[in-house]
């Protein structure tokens, strides 16, 4: 008798484990929206950003308005401490490691910039495709 509970109670452990692994796994997306020109701003956004990245968080990054010129090289952003980076290197870290980065599609057709002038990794974001990523349940948003 004691082993059948001793199975029922195991077995019930080994549900609420997966169910919580399931729970976990559930918003394992996040959306980080940038739109500030602020240096420390900018730098606080990629600096949550990495570290979501390193719990297992998927990263999408979409840059608007002053902040879309971190996707360029006239990004003049301001050295941070005690890391010593500015959001600009913060943000092609994020890259590096399979962050997707993006800005908004209405950066480009207003400013002097072109596509050419994005750094590497970094694409014009499709206003449907994020609407749709937007609307997915499992993302977890981070806006300033």
């Amino acid at each position: 008798m004691r082993a059948i509970k001793t199975l029922a109670v195991s077995a019930l452990l080994a549900v609420a484990s997966a169910g919580a692994s399931v729970q976990a796994d559930e918003h394992s997306k996040l959306f980080v929206s940038v739109t500030s020109g602020d240096d420390h701003t900018q730098f606080m956004s990629m600096v949550l950003a990495n570290q979501s990245m390193r719990q297992g968080q998927e990263i999408r990054v979409l840059l608007c308005g002053p902040a879309a010129t971190m996707a360029t090289e006239d990004f003049d952003g301001a050295t941070m401490q005690p890391a010593d980076r500015n959001a600009q290197q913060l943000l092609m870290n994020l890259i590096n490691h399979g962050a997707t980065v993006e800005t908004c599609a209405i950066f480009l057709p207003n400013t002097d910039y072109t596509e050419a002038d994005l750094l590497d990794g970094i694409t014009p974001a499709d206003p449907e495709e994020v609407g749709a990523y937007m609307a997915d349940p499992n993302v977890r948003f981070f806006s300033n």
